[in-house]
């Protein structure tokens, strides 16, 4: 028994033993496979981050890629953005003016900044400045967080240092292309300066929103001083907390208007200064005594009273040129950031701006611009001496214009008058104010066009017959309903007919099968402004707006044998070191062939030469024969109720333009067409007496070698010759007038010869002057002597009497005939007439004969 128990109680031991060597070696085997799991995580790790890194370096060079390391010189003088004065000059180099800053600043030494100011500064906008290289990549890595996927709060990530680079050298605009390049110029900026010498930087070119004057202000100097009256070195604990939490957001901070006066709540500003005492505290700079007392004092009674401004008034002349350089150096700055402008929003357009006009500012360029003086001053003169002209006494105000001279051959901008007086008005009506642009636009956006594509002659007829739009709403000529018949292209230009017009424009979409074609291969080309309502129906009578200048460069355009050069008034920027970093490069573009620009040269010589429209032409020769002589073209327009007055006239070599209406868009006297085209030959006058060799007395317009002058018919437009119709083959005896074509010549002789017109337009038409017998199919005979008998159009016989389309003729029962308008609708602007245009154009005379049936 004692055996048995003893071999049992070995059996039990032995079994222990295993199970314990089984659980030691089960956790040793867990043990190794964490460890060989962690192992494996670390490297994983490793080679990730290594390659995450890789990724995100070469990423990174790809941003920076193109970007050209600059030299500490370069970067001193970005950064430090020292302030020299820059002027605008005339074409001959004479001063236009320096250009003044509405910036404040006054530069200090960093020993004369207080320590309060700079601790202050750090302490809000960048707690490691002391210790980072420029960047502090954890802020930077929370930040992108942020930006991808919305992780990490607000915060901007950005350094003293990085922001001194936003602030000088790059702009606001939120790209990973522009942070990557901030990056890149923090570093080395770092790397070039000193920490005190950055920040002192930094102090002196941050901007600080408003002083007691309303002046924008930047450096703490004068933030101290236009503030609290004092120098930045002297300020107490609160002013300087105050003012180092201005920079985040100026313009909500400053406890001033643009008046000067203290706003009535500035408490934001002041829970800011609370917000720079708290984290002063919490780095250790103050104590917490320091801090209570500072928190609790009453700031307000520390803020200056309002003070008047010294301000100085520039003119029209000074913040024209002024804004077209901004522009210049805007575009430069846009292509040099390697950004596509049009993708920019308004915000990051207006960073820009903000950076060009900085960079003008402060720079000490000199811009040439391509004003003359003489001329200038002599339309500044005669706006002052003949603007009364214009004046029709409907409204308090004066009747205001706009005036630009254009070199035809380059775009270059002479002379201009932006309105009657700047002390009064300051609305830039040549460059800036868009009206609707009336009948003016119609040689540029349907006859030009259309000539171009072959459609139409200058000899080519439109339908001017009663009509309305497709709306139904009613569609009218200035001086009636339709002139009942149908007129030539010349005809319909000289009068200004807005029926004829209509009915070209809207065949020529109907016929390419583009609603918008006339912009969109056309206008564009010469930047006229973007507007669904180009392809609107009332559109060819100038419904939509467009600026003075677009309107003269339009016309410069027809001037200049179909070219386009784009109006410009900056010729050459140098900097300070009289290096040019912009130079004007013209950039011509054919928008019309050159045969179609000599054609409608060649109409808008009749518009003036008729005088149907504009006095102009007697106007000049009463004043100046020897101008009268001049090869003038142009075209008039008005706008509803004479709201606007438009006249635009070219001589071979320039382009003079003149608007005048009321600037609340008010209603003018019905004789504002008149008025207007007296003061442009005015105008006109003044130039050429003071500049006469810039009118090129001897040059005139010619048509070019590749119109095509063709014979046709008086009747038509078309081919001298028969047609067929209604199996009855019709010879025309009409005479013949010389037709200017640009493309295709005239079509063959037709029943159909004209754009527009209903069936019954063209038997009215041609019932007058069909006077002939002949015999019908059957034999019978039948006589019509001129297709007058007043039976009604429905009755549909067909027997071919000499007739035209075998029906008795009569007006009556059409859509169009009955409807008479009294005005036109107040979407559709209409042309004004002056009192020479008593009479309506003659009808062609001729006559149809039926011939034998083919």
């Amino acid at each position: 028994m004692d055996n048995q128990q003893n071999s049992n109680q070995k059996k039990q031991d032995s079994h222990k033993l295993l199970n314990k060597k089984t659980t030691v070696l089960t956790l040793n085997v867990i043990v190794r496979v964490l460890k060989s799991l962690v192992l494996f995580a670390v490297i994983a790790l490793i080679l990730g981050g290594s390659l995450g890194l890789g990724v995100g370096m070469g990423y990174f060079a790809s941003l920076v890629e193109g970007t050209d390391p600059p030299t500490k010189e370069e970067l001193e003088r970005e950064i430090s953005d020292i302030t020299e004065v820059s002027k605008m000059t005339y074409a001959d180099g004479s001063t236009i003016s320096a250009v003044k800053s509405d910036l404040i600043r006054t530069r200090v030494d960093g020993e004369h900044i207080s320590q309060l100011l700079k601790n202050a500064v750090i302490a809000t906008e960048d707690e490691y400045f002391e210790e980072h290289d420029g960047v502090v990549p954890k802020a930077l890595i929370r930040a992108l967080l942020s930006d991808v996927g919305g992780i990490g709060g607000s915060s901007g990530g950005s350094t003293l240092t990085q922001q001194l680079v936003k602030q000088q050298i790059l702009t606001d605009e939120t790209t990973f292309k522009r942070k990557a390049n901030e990056i890149l110029l923090a570093l080395r900026i770092e790397n070039y300066f000193s920490k005190d010498e950055i920040l002192t930087t930094y102090l002196n070119v941050s901007p600080f929103g408003r002083n007691n004057k309303g002046e924008n202000i930047a450096g703490v100097e004068e933030a101290a001083k236009g503030l609290f009256g004092k120098s930045a070195n002297d300020l107490t604990l609160p002013q300087a907390a105050f003012i180092a939490g201005l920079p985040q957001s100026p313009i909500v901070y400053t406890p001033y208007l643009n008046t000067g006066e203290l706003k009535e709540d500035i408490s934001a500003g002041l829970k800011r200064k609370d917000d720079v005492l708290f984290n002063m505290y919490r780095e250790k700079l103050i104590t917490k005594e320091e801090y209570e007392a500072a928190k609790s004092y009453d700031l307000a009674q520390d803020f200056l009273p309002t003070e008047q401004a010294n301000t100085t008034t520039e003119g029209f002349l000074y913040y024209t040129v002024l804004n077209q350089a901004v522009d210049v150096i805007m575009d430069m700055n846009i292509e040099k950031a390697g950004v596509n402008k049009a993708e920019l929003d308004q915000v990051g357009l207006d960073q820009y701006e903000e950076q060009a006009r900085r960079q003008i500012e402060n720079r000490g360029y000199t811009i040439e611009s391509t004003i003359d003086p003489t001329v200038y001053n002599t339309m500044q003169e005669a706006v002052a001496n003949y603007g009364y002209l214009l004046d029709d006494g409907y409204a308090a105000a004066s009747v205001e214009t706009g005036n630009i001279l254009m070199d035809n051959r380059t775009g270059k901008i002479i002379g201009f008058v932006a309105g009657r007086n700047y002390d009064i008005n300051q609305n830039n009506h040549a460059f800036d104010t868009e009206r609707q642009v009336g009948s003016t636009i119609k040689p540029i956006s349907v006859y030009g066009p259309a000539i171009d594509q072959g459609m139409i002659g200058s000899e080519s007829r439109l339908a001017n017959y009663p009509t309305k739009y497709k709306t139904n709403a009613p569609l009218a000529n200035a001086t009636n309903d339709g002139t009942n018949t149908f007129d030539t292209v010349r005809t319909s230009l000289e009068w200004s007919y807005n029926i004829p017009v209509y009915h070209l424009n809207e065949a020529m979409k109907e016929q390419t099968g583009d609603q918008n074609f006339s912009y969109n291969n056309y206008l564009s080309k010469m930047n006229y402004p973007a507007d669904e309502r180009w392809s609107y129906e009332s559109a060819p009578l100038g419904s939509v707006e467009a600026s003075v200048y677009t309107q003269t460069n339009g016309f410069q355009t027809l001037a200049n044998g179909g070219v386009y050069q784009k109006g410009y008034m900056i010729e050459k920027i140098t900097d300070n070191e009289g290096n040019v970093i912009y130079q004007h490069q013209e950039a011509p573009v054919q928008v019309y062939s050159t045969a179609t620009a000599s054609i409608m040269n060649d109409l808008m010589r009749s518009v003036l030469d008729s005088k149907i429209t504009t006095p102009f032409k007697d106007v000049i020769a009463g004043l100046n024969p020897q101008l009268a002589s001049m090869d003038f073209v142009g075209k008039t327009g008005t706008t509803n109720d004479y709201r606007d007055a438009w006249l635009v006239v070219s001589t071979p070599s320039l382009t003079i333009s003149s608007w005048s209406g009321y600037d609340e868009n008010s209603v003018m006297s019905s004789n504002s067409g008149i008025q207007n085209s007296t003061y442009l030959a005015y105008l006109t006058n003044a130039i050429y007496t003071v500049r006469p060799d810039l009118f090129n007395a001897e040059e005139r317009f010619t048509l070019s070698d590749d119109v095509i002058q063709a014979s046709v018919s008086k009747l038509t437009g078309d081919k001298e010759g028969g047609f067929t119709y209604n199996n009855i083959r019709y010879s025309i005896s009409s005479g013949t007038v010389v037709s200017y074509f640009a493309a295709n010549g005239p079509a063959d002789s037709q029943y159909k010869f004209g754009y527009g017109g209903t069936d019954a337009n063209y038997q009215a038409y041609w019932s007058k002057y069909l006077s002939t017998k002949t015999s019908d199919s059957t034999g019978s005979s039948g006589s019509s002597t001129s297709g007058n008998t007043n039976t009604n159009t429905n009755d549909n016989s067909n027997t071919n009497t000499g007739n035209v389309d075998g029906n008795t003729n009569t007006d009556t029962n059409t859509d169009n005939n009955n409807e008479n308008n009294d005005a036109n609708n107040n979407d559709t602007p209409t042309e004004d007439n002056n009192d020479n245009n008593s009479q309506e154009p003659e009808t062609p005379q001729g006559s149809l004969e039926p011939t034998e049936s083919e």
